[in-house]
């Protein structure tokens, strides 16, 4: 069966969340329908036995629905509006530290060069990386609403017993979670459920009330009655509310699985090493992945790499397919590999602790606790680690991959780039774009590399005197050298490195930014395609609404014709510097599978501004999910039709790609 592509992962993504919703609402009708029940018991003998549905009608009816629906929606809405910042919110709730980007610890930074390179190589913005310190299970989990606004959490125990190719599958599946649109998925998810548990919360607290109450009025048999009543509301209320999340689970458990093999199977697909994560997920059945320090554990569970807590019922509710599953899935035969190599490398006591010990729940056959059981898996190594790299010639049309099919993939050819672009980075301007002050100057620097000296100090004049956005040229003359020496294709790199530091400015200095950035596009009254595709990139991700998810508007490309329209003209111009003729050629084919009547309503456009440029991405950005290949193709088609990329043709792709929220890993250019 073939791997679902970028956009039918983003389609599945959404059609889930749909179905969340309507789960969510049948749950609360089915719960309030049970609280209700509860109601018209305890006051049946004031209501002269009427029939439920006829209570139901009355005042007392419509005022316990009422109460169970508005307390449902404010414990969801509470626990959403506390996770509307986003994934930085999410991990501070479980007690995650921010990794220093110029970490001096080993663990951190092998961690932090294997997310870097595979930000690079996929073309999303570096995520922020944290850690939880006290945790010594092998877990990890990624959250956010975009991309380019993702956190990536990993626990203590991940660092310090995987190792590189291991913690590199961990990494590769997080990522796909990144790409499929699960990280908002399952945000949403946490929320939904705290609706759903402030019935029980609250049945909970009755009871300990009527127990507590109870020992005090235990003389005084009105008092002594009313506490019962007290405590049996109380307990009813316990047990429709944890029945009700019950079945929340269940529905979190059934979604999350068929995410979780998803994200495995990407995993291998990115990092081309079924090893890596099969050796990551065997020592997670040896050692464990529960999460023992945060109260939110069991909330997070659809959202970690392993079960982050114990489940009863584990069949059902695991979040997870049994390890041993997950891992056959993989490469059928890779755990009996794996447990040969575990014999090879443990002593014959060790073997079988190894293999009689307690076993973590959904496990078979694993010990729950060991000591580091294997070394670096063996074998050529094709990750992003690897030191060859190829050397890469334009690929002709016919056999080029169509574009919409790179998105969201990490390819060998985007591996080796981002390999080897960190290795020639020097260690000072690295250490620089990880910095607030250095990611600000890079933005400048960007702009100014490519001018003379005099041109440089005239547009930084413009700039305001301010000891974070003012110029610094000790800065700046250790970030323009590298610039000028390395070339174009560091550019958006460096920016996407730069990206974690950027995200630390607040918004008013994010603002402010921006502004300075287009003070320096607009000195010279001329705006180049790289000075829109990088205004529009911090736009983009820095913005006011950089979090925010671009709903769908348009299921057709009917409503988005003038948006196509402009869009191609542009691309078939960049495209094409030969004949007039050429040109209307090649914007025929692009526009050929959207006009269904010929482009005769829609003829090319002798000239389009940046500004028009921007409007029509940002209305094609409201196409649904599976509508944006074919957008993503035409352009690549303009681009490519003469087997060659050139820088500009490049950044216009990743523009297209960058405002429409479709990660674009490096071309050959």
């Amino acid at each position: 069966m073939a791997h679902p592509g970028f956009f039918q992962r983003q389609a599945s993504a959404r059609r889930n969340t749909s179905l969340l919703v309507f789960l969510f609402l049948t749950a609360v009708v089915l719960i309030t329908l049970a609280v209700c029940l509860v109601g018209y018991f305890v006051t049946r003998s004031e209501t002269t036995g009427q029939p439920f549905h006829h209570w139901l009608a009355s005042s007392h009816g419509l005022t316990t629905a009422s109460a169970v629906i508005l307390l449902i929606f404010i414990g969801s809405m509470i626990r959403w509006a506390d996770l509307a910042g986003g994934g930085s919110r999410v991990a501070k709730m479980v007690g995650a530290r921010p990794i220093d980007p110029d970490t001096r610890d080993s663990d951190e930074r092998v961690l932090r060069n294997i997310v870097e390179e595979m930000a690079i190589a996929s073309g999303v913005p570096v995520p922020e990386l944290y850690i939880m310190d006290n945790e010594t299970g092998i877990n990890a989990f990624v959250a956010g609403y975009t991309p380019g606004s993702a956190v990536m959490v990993v626990t203590h125990g991940a660092i310090t017993q995987l190792t590189r190719d291991e913690l590199q599958g961990v990494v590769g599946h997080e990522f796909s979670h990144i790409f499929n649109g699960d990280m908002r998925l399952n945000v949403r998810l946490i929320a939904l459920l705290a609706g759903i548990l402030m019935i029980g919360q609250i049945g909970s607290f009755l009871l300990r009330t009527a127990f507590y109450s109870g020992g005090r009025t235990s003389g005084r048999n009105k008092d002594g009655r009313a506490q019962a009543a007290f405590g049996i509301v109380g307990f009813a209320l316990f047990i429709i509310g944890y029945v009700g999340v019950f079945f929340g689970r269940l529905i979190q458990a059934a979604v999350s699985r068929q995410r979780e093999t998803l994200a495995d199977a990407s995993s291998v697909q990115f990092t081309r090493n079924p090893d890596g994560i099969g050796g990551a997920l065997f020592k997670i059945g040896l050692k464990g992945s529960y999460l023992d320090t945060t109260g939110h554990a069991s909330n997070m569970n659809h959202m970690c790499f392993g079960e982050a807590t114990h489940m009863k019922l584990a069949s059902l509710l695991a979040s997870h397919p049994p390890i041993e599953q997950r891992i056959n899935a993989i490469q059928p035969g890779l755990m009996a590999r794996l447990k040969s190599r575990l014999r090879d490398t443990e002593t014959g006591d060790d073997l079988r602790s190894a293999t009689t010990g307690a076993q973590p729940s959904g496990v078979s056959g694993f010990a729950s606790a060991a000591t580091d059981i294997y070394g670096t898996v063996s074998g050529r190594r094709t990750s992003l680690s690897g030191s060859a790299i190829a050397t890469h010639a334009p690929t002709p049309p016919a056999s080029m991959q169509k574009m919409s099919e790179r998105v969201g993939t990490i390819s060998q050819e985007g591996e080796d780039f981002a390999v080897k672009l960190l290795q020639r980075l020097p260690s000072t301007f690295r250490g620089l774009l990880y910095t607030r002050a250095g990611a600000i100057q890079l933005c400048y620097a960007l702009l100014l590399s490519d001018l003379s000296q005099k041109e440089q100090a005239e547009q930084l004049a413009l700039l305001p005197e301010h000891s974070l956005f003012g110029p610094q040229p000790e800065l700046l003359e250790k970030l323009i050298p590298t610039l000028q020496k390395i070339g174009e294709a560091v550019r958006f790199p460096a920016l996407e490195l730069a990206m974690p530091a950027l995200r630390k400015l607040d918004p008013e200095e994010r603002a402010e930014l921006i502004r300075c950035v287009r003070a320096l596009v607009n000195a010279d009254n001329r705006v180049t395609l790289f000075e829109l595709t990088l205004t529009s990139f911090l736009s983009r991700h820095l913005g006011a609404d950089s979090a925010r998810v671009i709903p769908v508007r348009y299921r057709s490309y009917k409503a988005v014709m003038p948006a196509l329209q402009r869009l191609l003209s542009l691309m078939a111009r960049a495209g094409s510097d030969s004949t007039q003729e050429e040109v209307n050629t090649l914007y025929r084919e692009a526009m050929a599978g959207f006009a269904s009547s010929g482009n005769s309503d829609h003829p090319i456009l002798p000239k389009v501004s940046m500004r028009e440029l921007q409007e029509a991405l940002k209305e094609l950005n409201g196409l649904s999910a599976l509508l944006k290949p074919a957008v993503i193709d035409a352009c690549g088609h303009c681009i490519t039709h003469d087997g060659v990329i050139d820088p500009r043709e490049y950044e216009l792709m990743r523009l297209v790609a960058d405002q429409m929220d479709c990660p674009m890993p490096p071309m050959v250019v």
